[in-house]
Order: C-alpha cells, then structure tokens, then sequence
C-alpha cells in the first residue's frame, strides 16, 4: 500500500472516531453486537441517521455487519493496522469511563430487559450481553449489579 493509501485510510480511521453519534454507537457495541433497532430506541435518533453512522464506521474498517433474517447485527471489528487497534482499544476504555456513556449503556440494558418496549425491539434477537448473564426486568437488582 501507497503511503498516500495510507494517509488516507488513517484520515477514515480518525474522521469516523470524530463525530458523537458514532461514538456512542461504539460505546454500546464494546460488549457485542446489536441490532440497528436497539441503537434506535437507546440513542432517541432516527434509523435512518443511525443507519448513516453505521455506515460511516463500516466504511472505516471499524464496525462489521452480519443478516440474520430481516436483523442485521452490528459489531466493532478491529483493525489489523496495530496502531488502530490500539487507538481503538483506548477509545472503548474511554467511552466505558465516560459518565453519558454509562447512561447510554444503562439504557440499553433497560430497553433488552424491558416487557414494555416498542414492538420492533421485542421482536429483536437480545444482545449475547444481556442473554448470558440472563438478566430480566424482574431482576432490577441483578440488573444493577450487572451494570457496575
């Protein structure tokens, strides 16, 4: 590769890094993958926009994406540069530090663990997350202890 191909694929690299939207998108990837549905209902964006961000991040190199059925499944993909993935690494300690970004996190336990969701995140398959440590709603306390 080109040092010029890699400028510019290390400018992807930090512009996809440099925008909110998509680091809270990677903030609630960094324990697995989600469905586009559950960044919807967290964030309180349009699919459309988070759909866009997506996007973005897959053109990046940092954020793949799998079907199954009519879900597709996001997850952050690190890259192979080892600069990157260290870069990466940092940003997802930094965004779990973050007091928003717990907030965001603690929202998407609440929408997986809900029975009084949008009919659209019922339906969607749970983050292995959340499937796991087999947290419910009926377990508020467990569920506490699971977001520390």
């Amino acid at each position: 590769m080109s040092d010029e191909r890699k400028i510019l694929k290390m400018e992807s690299f930090f512009m996809a890094l440099a925008d909110k939207t998509r680091l809270r998108l990677l903030n609630l990837m960094r324990e697995g993958e989600l469905c586009v549905c559950f960044f919807v209902e967290v964030l309180g964006e349009s699919q459309p926009k988070v759909s866009r961000h997506l996007a973005y991040l897959r053109n990046a190199g940092i954020v793949g994406a799998r079907r199954d059925g009519k879900w597709i499944h996001y997850k952050i993909v690190f890259p192979e540069n080892d600069f990157e993935a260290q870069v990466l690494r940092n940003t997802l300690v930094w965004l779990g530090s973050q007091e928003k970004m717990q907030s965001d996190y603690g929202r998407l336990a609440e929408v997986c663990c809900s029975f009084d969701v949008a009919v659209t995140i019922s339906r969607a398959p749970k983050p292995n997350t959340f499937v796991e440590a087999n947290v419910s709603k009926n377990q508020s306390q467990e569920l506490e202890t699971f977001l520390l």
